[in-house]
């Protein structure tokens, strides 16, 4: 079983910048045929309002790397781990495309990772991991995906869910750092429930793989935009996360009255609630509000709500947190750590000063 203890990396610093351009829930009425009222309905149950996304031709490299320059950091790290879906190429790596744009020497180890919604929480293992083996002082977590351009505009089931973002986060060797633990999962046999089914290898894109098709459902998409099996994804999250958090709270030693803050991927409230009711978490300690304003941000999902409405508290001092990450793969990932005073912790808009 993937689980781990790790005593030697802590979060020093984190940073996450949403897309420029201000997307509202209201705005995407033709993808629901005008039906005010199943809108209406969606609204309320699931948080949504608004999101941000960014312009075209911007990409989640450009959303990191104006992350990365808003840490201000003090030298080059050891490693750069940037975890994203959305690259912009299929090669090279987009950490590798960023090195570059950074200008950072060839000391500096730099990969990419092929995950989304769990994906914070993973990288947060990987370079932990690293440091813990001795070979890395610190490392940059670059996370961020531009799903807004991988969805079909006409598609209900996922035209209105996604955001895009980029966030960078700084792990560094100390001393004093206190324990994490890790629990990481996998379940392939869900990999087509999240999937963009052509477009890359399996199935080269081409004239069959561009056209839109209408579903039972009467959502228009083309095989190479994102595809979402609603209510498997729906179960997979109500059944799955809820056991997530009991096992790496069991594994930690930890009780929810020990945990300052839940930090969930952004989902939606509805999920979030009733993870958090499931498993006996006061609301106050689960923040949920930052999917009504910037959307499902994937892989810069957590930072992202770490940034936007834990700040003031990871700034001014230490908290234990509960991170957890959960969809495409399908793909889940828990851990328990301590973060904080931080040396930086904001989320601004694209091209923001």
């Amino acid at each position: 079983m993937a689980k781990a203890l790790l005593t030697k990396a802590e979060i020093t610093a984190i940073h996450t910048v949403v897309g420029s351009e201000l997307k509202k829930f209201d705005d995407d009425r033709d993808a629901f045929g005008g039906n005010e009222a199943q809108m209406d309905r969606i609204k309320k149950t699931i948080g949504l309002n608004e999101r941000r996304v960014v312009k075209e031709g911007v990409t989640a490299v450009d959303l990191c790397e104006e992350a990365v320059v808003k840490l201000s950091l003090e030298s080059e790290p050891d490693a750069l781990i940037f975890v994203t879906q959305t690259p912009d190429h299929f090669q090279p790596c987009n950490a590798a495309v960023l090195h570059g744009k950074l200008g950072w020497g060839e000391d500096v180890a730099a990969f990419d990772v092929n995950l989304g919604c769990s994906g914070w929480v993973y990288g947060l293992y990987l370079a932990s991991l690293m440091i813990e083996a001795g070979g890395c002082e610190r490392i940059v977590l670059a996370a961020g995906d531009t799903l807004s351009h991988a969805v079909n505009p006409r598609d209900r089931a996922t035209a209105s869910l996604f955001g895009d973002a980029g966030s960078a986060t700084l792990l560094e060797r100390r001393s004093t750092a206190s324990k994490s633990w890790f629990a990481l999962h996998t379940r392939g046999s869900g990999a087509d429930f999240i999937c963009v089914p052509a477009g890359a290898f399996r199935h080269r894109s081409d004239a069959d793989s561009r056209a839109e098709e209408e579903d039972a459902d009467g959502n228009f998409r083309s095989p190479e935009d994102l595809y979402m099996n609603g209510a498997e994804v729906f179960n997979f999250a109500m059944l799955d996360e809820p056991k997530a958090v009991k096992e790496i709270l069991e594994y930690s030693g930890k009780t929810v009255d020990e945990i300052d803050t839940f930090a969930f991927h952004q989902a939606n409230r509805y999920i979030l609630t009733n993870v958090a009711r499931r498993q006996k978490i006061p609301l106050e300690k689960v923040p949920m509000e930052s999917v009504g304003r910037f959307g499902n941000l994937s892989s810069a999902s957590i930072p992202g709500v770490l940034c936007d409405e834990r700040s003031d508290a990871l700034l001014g001092q230490e908290q234990r947190l509960m991170v957890s990450g959960f969809g495409v793969g399908l793909s889940w990932a828990s851990a328990v750590l301590n973060c904080g005073p931080l040396k930086h912790c904001l989320l601004t808009k694209y091209g923001e000063k």
